[in-house]
């Protein structure tokens, strides 16, 4: 059955902005929200159990507890929650994950924040951010500078299915798109997203010279989490161009 179990009942959010990070392009999603829960030492909230999600339990280092795979923290006092996923999704039930979650943004009447990566070739000069939006959500990509897409485009995955929904329903929500790696973990990407994107719209401020300092360990950290989606049948999130005749 879908729900969304809430573990702590002390943490009352208004309304709050939710950043989404399911695993994609450069894993630039997952980078970015795992560095947010951890700067903003965010409590875990919520377990997600959502019919098409993988069934199987996570469990972490020196914790004999076991979590779902797909999780929500939160920071009561920045009315931030951030969605931490440990498995990608399969592209069949994207579309069920996105109705699973919609209930809570209904009940919540939270602000979605999608992530995803534009695979590019790295060169020296920085990952440019997109912005996209449903509802009245271009208004805060305004108010956050976030420049309009250069060129016609798809989001896929969970993330473009929860887009979808967005718009389906009239409800306001952005999406970020960031020019990432294609092939490896991109920390200078999940920077931008963060630092120009996720932090003025949200109005948090979050220090991000972890993820400067700390580039090479996390692409090793996370090499292995990206092969496995590599490797797998399930569809990551990602941004495409969208090619005339296709």
């Amino acid at each position: 059955m879908a729900r969304i179990s809430v573990l702590d009942d002390e943490v009352s959010l208004d309304e709050p902005t939710l950043v989404e990070g399911f695993p994609g392009v450069g894993l630039v999603g997952k980078i970015a929200t795992d560095h947010l829960i951890e700067a903003h030492d965010m409590v875990h909230y919520a377990n997600v159990h959502c019919d098409g999600l993988p069934r199987v339990a996570v469990y972490h280092e020196s914790d004999p507890s076991l979590t779902s795979p797909v999780r929500l923290y939160a920071d009561a006092e920045r009315d931030l929650v951030a969605l931490r996923s440990d498995v990608p999704v399969n592209p069949g039930a994207a579309t069920e994950v996105a109705g699973c979650l919609d209930t809570w943004f209904e009940d919540t009447g939270a602000f979605p924040v999608f992530l995803s990566g534009l695979g590019r070739e790295k060169d020296e000069t920085p990952p440019d951010l997109y912005g996209v939006a449903t509802g009245n959500g271009g208004d805060a990509l305004s108010r956050a500078e976030v420049e309009d897409p250069p060129e016609s485009g798809l989001v896929s995955g969970p993330t473009g299915a929860m887009l979808a929904e967005s718009l389906e329903r009239g409800r306001d929500a952005v999406g970020l798109i960031v020019e990432s790696d294609p092939q490896f973990p991109d920390p200078e990407a999940a920077r931008v997203l963060i630092l120009d994107g996720i932090d003025p719209i949200a109005g948090t401020e979050t220090p991000t010279e972890g993820l400067v300092d700390q580039a090479t360990e996390i692409k090793n950290a996370k090499q292995a989490f990206a092969k496995r989606m590599q490797e797998a049948t399930e569809e990551s999130s990602q941004a495409e161009p969208l090619k005339m005749f296709q």
